[in-house]
């Protein structure tokens, strides 16, 4: 008998042994028949399913995990959380793309310094975590990453396990940023061109009206008044046109387009242009150039801008050449195979800080010699909207003191 009962209490060793290991690993315990009758069985039976109820709260758990893991890696918005000693518990994948963090390092109990350095986040994760009530914080920060980088920020305290910890959520707001001041400076730089032909107008006018005994001084102002009323249609024109463009209204007839000829009939109607400032007009194409799809009114729109800007920013006995060639692109899906339309100058060039900015609406690196040559700031705009609309790439490459080249690439009808 009591050898019997040695194998029984070894027996239930085993099991209970089995369910720890079950525990342990975090999987279903083996169920096993439990006489109910005895006081061991009904506590086997007891344990059992205290057993179960551990391991289905353990799935949940684990499944509010990946959700939760799942939720923080699908935000754009960068999170982290930090302990009461500013280390950091826990950071999304936007975290790592927004301070520019290695993939693979592990940030985890590594104080928030090391995510940024910068001191503008930092006094303010110091100065949310040094508040005693739960009020959330905001803040709209500028801070270099290297590069600079406007992020709204918002901090919470919360309750964890560990006790006091922060949540930081960090928004890139750097685009919005430069939406909001391109367009302070557009209304800033369109008002201030449409003042300067309207104060023109209404001061030459009134004089006018007040009368001009000179003939020849009257006539004078007339021809002011016809310059600046001309000028301030071409500005609103080029504001309409611009518009259309940017909001896709503007219809656009496709047709295989020849960049030779295309060339040289943009070159024909410039050239009394070109003559009168001096500078000399040349056209180049490569031989056998393929055909590209394109607007013929929008193109020729396209390379007049660009002629009219060269001549008009090259010296006298200076040169204008234009060119047509093949070119192939390469870009994230392969290499495409183009026509590059190409229009160089000799002038004094462009600083290279200035060249990105060239396509905004407005934008001059000379204003005085801008206005004086009679451009509204808005050519190279509508040729990169049109350009865009083609598909193709508009590049910009100057060196100061030896010239500017302007090339719009366009795809060829094959591609």
């Amino acid at each position: 008998m009591a050898t019997t009962f040695s194998r029984a209490i070894t027996r239930r060793a085993e099991r209970l042994e089995a369910v720890a290991t079950a525990l342990n690993e975090r999987r279903p315990p083996p169920h096993f028949p439990a006489d109910e009758r005895e006081v061991t069985g009904r506590a086997e039976r007891r344990l059992l399913d205290a057993a179960d109820s551990i391991v289905g709260e353990n799935d949940s758990l684990a499944e509010q995990r990946d959700e939760f893991e799942a939720i923080l890696r699908s935000m754009t918005e960068a999170v982290v959380v930090t302990g009461a000693r500013g280390q950091v518990i826990l950071l999304n994948g936007a975290s790592r793309r927004i301070f520019a963090l290695g993939a693979e390092t592990d940030y985890r109990d590594r104080p928030f310094v090391e995510l940024c350095r910068d001191p503008r986040l930092q006094e303010f994760v110091g100065r949310s975590m040094r508040l005693a009530d739960n009020r959330v914080i905001n803040a709209e920060i500028l801070i270099q990453n290297p590069a600079p980088l406007y992020v709204s920020a918002s901090a919470a305290p919360i309750r964890i396990s560990r006790g006091a910890a922060w949540v930081f959520v960090f928004h890139d707001i750097t685009q919005l940023k430069s939406y909001e001041t391109q367009r302070a400076d557009f209304m800033s730089n369109l008002t201030h061109e449409l003042r300067t032909p309207l104060s023109a107008l209404y001061g030459y006018a009134e004089t006018l009206v007040h009368g001009v005994d000179d003939p020849e001084t009257s006539t004078r102002f007339l021809g002011i008044i016809e310059r600046q009323a001309r000028r301030l249609a071409r500005l609103i024109d080029d504001l309409v046109s611009l518009s259309d463009l940017e909001r896709g209204l503007t219809p656009l007839k496709f047709e295989p387009l020849e960049a030779p000829q295309l060339l040289s009939e943009a070159a024909e109607l410039m050239q009394e242009q070109a003559a009168r400032r001096g500078v000399k007009l040349d056209v180049k194409s490569s031989p056998a150039l393929p055909k590209f799809s394109g607007d013929r009114d929008r193109m020729h729109q396209v390379m007049l801008n660009l002629i009219d800007n060269a001549v008009k920013y090259t010296p006298r006995e200076g040169r204008v050449t234009l060119e047509a060639r093949t070119s192939p692109l390469t870009d994230g899906t392969g290499e495409k195979h183009g026509i590059a339309l190409s229009v160089a100058d000799t002038g004094e060039g462009i600083p290279a800080a200035d060249i990105p900015r060239l396509t905004e609406r407005f934008y001059r690196v000379d204003h005085a010699r801008s206005r004086e040559l009679g451009g509204t700031g808005l050519g190279l705009a509508i040729v990169k909207h049109i350009v865009q609309l083609h598909h193709g790439v508009l590049r910009i490459e100057s060196k100061l003191r030896e010239g500017t080249t302007v090339t719009v690439w366009i795809p060829t009808a094959q591609e």
